[in-house]
């Protein structure tokens, strides 16, 4: 198949859409697929053919954070490569002109939710925008042959906003890099040297994903906390935990290496639609302590290989990390099961997966796409 991705997100900047855009691309690439890339620049500075860059904008408030905007590139982009399906990642602004091409060629799409932007949105200031930002949502995906979300909670909540055509498809994980025979005793002297356990966040520093909670953990004794990841609110996290350890952003076997080193991995956003950071914790044997909201909700079993919290109860979070980092047999126990409880999770079968709901969507009859 000929594949047309657009994509709200892409190299250089790394997140979960350009994360799972570049999986896709791999795997399509091992079947013998051919795919296109239609994304806001600047791109990964090096030429590709098989790339499309259009304008793109950063948000003001996160000048790392780029946005795409509609173009009416995109339409003689997909003319020209004359697609099979168009894959639409996230589709916000820069989706809108890919919807709109692929159904003035009569091309069927599917279209892929991944970020909670209702979430994002309230957590920046927009109260009250709900109603809008959800209609605009269901305004571009109402408008593809399939969408699909990637947790069931996810899944039910577009069901209930109203969403038609849903299918479940979940994320992979890398089980081999993302795996506990990487913990680095000497990296783990170096970070605690007097043995303490450690408890690490891995992810963006940045308000939608609430780190400031992590000041909460504060004076747990015994406990060492480490913080993998950057971002605007950096700066604001290391005044409120002059103790923990910042690496900054990671990436590679460097980010697998300080994952399966940790002792108890916790998260603190509660606007996930997956939770793709919490897998790869559980794929590297650690268990895990989240919000019982949105995507963890699908990855972690309370008392099996991990702990939830109420999301808005920081002290339950603390409770739930002491609990963890003072019992070493019971993280042990825990940390087992978690490794298990994301196996069979590879890219490779899930990207699988996503080929067969291209195959659905080209096997449409052309009344099925007019509805």
């Amino acid at each position: 198949m000929r594949i047309a991705i657009v994509t709200e997100s892409f190299l250089p900047h790394v997140n979960g859409v350009t994360n799972s855009v570049c999986r896709v691309l791999e795997h399509l690439a091992r079947r013998g697929h051919e795919a296109l890339v239609v994304a806001p620049g600047p791109g990964p500075g090096v030429r590709d053919d098989r790339l499309r860059l259009t304008a793109g904008v950063p948000l003001p408030f996160y000048r790392s954070f780029v946005v795409g905007l509609p173009s009416r590139h995109v339409t003689p982009a997909l003319r020209d490569f004359r697609p099979d399906v168009v894959h639409l990642a996230s589709p916000l602004m820069l989706g809108t002109s890919g919807v709109a091409a692929a159904r003035r060629l009569g091309v069927p799409t599917v279209a892929v939710f991944q970020t909670d932007l209702v979430g994002f949105a309230r957590r920046y200031g927009l109260r009250g925008a709900d109603s809008l930002v959800w209609a605009w949502l269901r305004h571009i995906y109402e408008r593809a042959d399939r969408t699909l979300a990637p947790s069931r909670p996810t899944l039910d909540e577009l069901r209930k906003r109203g969403f038609p055509r849903l299918a479940l498809w979940a994320r992979g994980v890398d089980d081999q890099r993302f795996h506990p025979r990487h913990r680095s005793r000497e990296l783990r002297e170096r970070l605690a040297p007097g043995g303490e356990a450690l408890v690490g966040y891995v992810g963006r520093l940045a308000t939608e994903k609430r780190p400031w909670l992590l000041a909460h953990l504060a004076g747990l004794p015994g406990v060492r906390l480490v913080v993998v990841g950057d971002g605007p609110a950096r700066r604001r996290l290391e005044r409120l935990l002059p103790g923990a350890i910042f690496t900054g952003f990671r990436t590679g076997q460097e980010l697998a290496t300080l994952t399966a080193s940790l002792d108890v991995f916790v998260h603190t956003g509660a606007d996930e639609t997956f939770g793709q950071a919490v897998q790869e914790a559980l794929a590297a044997g650690l268990p895990v302590v989240a919000p019982a909201s949105g995507g963890p909700l699908d990855l972690v079993r309370p008392g099996h290989n991990g702990l939830l919290y109420p999301p808005d109860d920081p002290a339950a979070m603390r409770a739930a990390v002491a609990t963890l980092a003072s019992d070493a047999a019971l993280r042990a126990r825990m940390g087992a099961h978690a490794r298990l409880s994301v196996h069979g999770r590879g890219w490779a079968g899930v990207c699988d997966e996503l080929i067969g709901h291209y195959q659905a969507v080209l096997g449409m009859t052309p009344a099925e796409h007019a509805a």
